[in-house]
């Protein structure tokens, strides 16, 4: 019986990667990769570019508290067809710029057919603050988590919602050096790190697919806009990519549910290879994958702004210089060739 090659591709979210650390710009990796493989699991940073966005048959959209669920073995994944996504949305949010969001939603259900709910609003102003680490990454924190939760509350009970796209109001007043270093390619994204706590909260907490779409007031058009960063220029929200991405994410299972598993559900002894930058080895779902029969590559010239390699944790791996290197170790992998038959240094 044929066994799916399946890979995991990860780039942490709010650490400055070279590559995956602006607006969607690791998407052509996950598009090259997904060629190579039977399925490929990834996460929101990687496939969300603002108002671009692509759809790859056999990729799988999982946030990044369900993926470390996941490597772990606590859930699995259960592929679908659709969701009916609920759209959460912020108190906080001006009038106008809600208006902006509710007409995506309105556009992505008559342009794109998708299937979205009536829209919850928070019963209180969610007051997201942003912070930046010692070490120059992001995170942020929620004024009021408990508004939060009601409101996904609501939209599962009584919206059937079966995945939450969910819009903060972000504050306007964020470091303009750190803005413009980002909008010229360089940097951190600032607001990587609080739209994780945001989604991490909302998976854990009811254990269904979910992710974040910021909500800005416009800026005014830069001259010298990175390429990696214009994907966030070109339109009043960054709701369009977070909808189609959970259009049909994969449903969350319990490891207890093992006996009721369908032959299409994905658990992590399944994987066969993960990717990963080569400084950035220090997550949770890495550590865990690192217990499992699954190669690792570790990818060099993604240079990020932490410092957590392979070998300072014991972790084996394979590590390449680019993505398209590891590329060409997944079809040699998938294929089952020694890779020392490929290289001249052997014969």
């Amino acid at each position: 019986m044929y066994k799916p090659y399946t890979v995991i591709l990860i780039i942490p979210t709010g650490i400055g990667a070279a590559i995956g650390g602006y607006a969607g710009d690791a998407l052509p990796v996950a598009r090259v990769i997904s060629q190579v493989c039977d399925r490929l699991i990834t996460h929101p940073n990687v496939m969300n570019g603002a108002s671009l966005y692509w759809n790859i048959p056999n990729t799988f959209y999982v946030e990044g508290y369900g993926l470390d669920k996941f490597a772990a073995g606590e859930w699995g994944l259960r592929p679908v067809r659709s969701n009916r996504v609920g759209l959460l949305l912020d108190q906080g949010i001006e009038p106008e710029l809600m208006l902006r969001h509710l007409q995506v939603a309105d556009a992505a259900k008559a342009t794109l057919g998708l299937n979205i709910t009536n829209h919850v609003i928070t019963d209180a102003p969610l007051n997201v603050e942003l912070r930046t680490s010692p070490s120059g990454t992001s995170w942020g924190t929620i004024g009021n988590p408990d508004s939060l939760l009601r409101a996904a509350e609501k939209l599962i009970i009584e919206e059937k919602a079966e995945a939450i796209a969910v819009v903060t109001r972000f504050p306007d007043d964020m470091d303009e050096i750190a803005v413009q270093n980002y909008r010229q390619g360089e940097g951190v994204d600032p607001l990587a790190g609080a739209e994780a706590v945001i989604s991490h909260l909302l998976v854990r907490t009811f254990k269904i697919p979910c992710a974040h779409a910021p909500a800005l007031a416009a800026a005014p058009p830069a001259p010298n806009l990175s390429p990696r960063a214009a994907a966030e220029e070109i339109g009043y929200t960054f709701l369009p990519c977070v909808l189609v991405g959970l259009s049909n994410a994969p449903q969350f299972i319990m490891n207890t549910e093992v006996q009721n598993s369908l032959s299409t559900d994905i658990w992590a002894n399944q994987v066969d290879a993960v990717i990963i930058p080569a400084t950035a080895c220090g997550s949770s779902a890495l550590l865990s994958l690192s217990q499992k029969q699954c190669q690792i590559i570790t990818v060099a010239e993604n240079k990020t702004l932490i410092q957590v390699s392979a070998p300072m944790l014991r972790i084996p791996t394979l590590q390449v210089n680019s993505y398209l290197e590891a590329v060409g170790l997944l079809v040699a992998d998938k294929a089952g060739i020694n890779l020392g038959s490929l290289v001249t240094s052997n014969w």
